[in-house]
């Protein structure tokens, strides 16, 4: 099993990124919608500065228009930007699209293949919720494509959720909070550790089927 990357969602504060940055979070995501972990794009500038180069800044939007993008694309240096799939929307950078579960999501990233190798799927509604998809049909469209599992994970459950879905990577935000919108020390770290556990598990796993 492949390293599984692991991106932590919400970033707000320096404090933020310094703890994921330590605990090998490979992306941090920064919001720009209405949510209590919303920051401004000048401050999401400010607070990537502090990022090493080789990890990602996801810029988060939910069902924003090209405009509002581009507009905070001026100020906050992207290097992806997480949306829901918007027809004519100019890329300067990587898109992550957004896909919300329902019962038709499987077809939906299917009709999609062409144009994207690797998506994001999370519950339906907003995400930051803590609202958990289903891992059924995240697994099946981990099965086609690079998959980003998201919503409701935690220290205790992303272990069950890497070995059920498989993932490319993981996208936490509300599991590592000690209140809303607040991230812990102590839980982003408890989560990077369960996900290398569980892939060393799935690893080890492998190994001794092959024998």
């Amino acid at each position: 099993m492949k390293r599984i990357r692991i991106k932590i969602c919400g970033i707000a504060s320096e404090e933020a990124v310094v703890v994921a940055v330590d605990a090998g979070a490979d992306a941090l995501g920064f919001v720009f919608a209405d949510s209590p972990r919303a920051v401004d794009p000048k401050r999401a500038a400010e607070l990537a500065r502090a990022m090493p180069p080789f990890v990602s800044k996801v810029a988060v939007f939910f069902n924003a228009g090209s405009e509002e993008i581009r507009r905070v694309l001026e100020v906050f240096p992207a290097d992806l930007v997480q949306t829901e799939p918007i027809d004519g929307l100019e890329r300067t950078v990587p898109l992550l699209p957004v896909f919300h579960d329902a019962e038709d999501v499987v077809d939906r990233v299917g009709r999609l293949s062409a144009c994207f190798a690797t998506v994001l799927f999370e519950a339906s509604g907003r995400g930051g919720r803590g609202a958990v998809p289903s891992w059924a049909r995240a697994a099946r469209i981990a099965r086609d494509r690079r998959l980003v599992l998201a919503g409701g994970l935690t220290p205790e459950n992303v272990g069950g959720a890497i070995e059920r879905v498989r993932p490319f990577a993981v996208d936490v935000s509300s599991g590592v909070e000690s209140s809303r919108g607040i991230k812990d020390a102590t839980l982003i770290h408890a989560f990077a550790r369960a996900v290398r556990e569980s892939e060393q598990k799935q690893l080890t796993f492998g190994q001794t089927e092959n024998q």
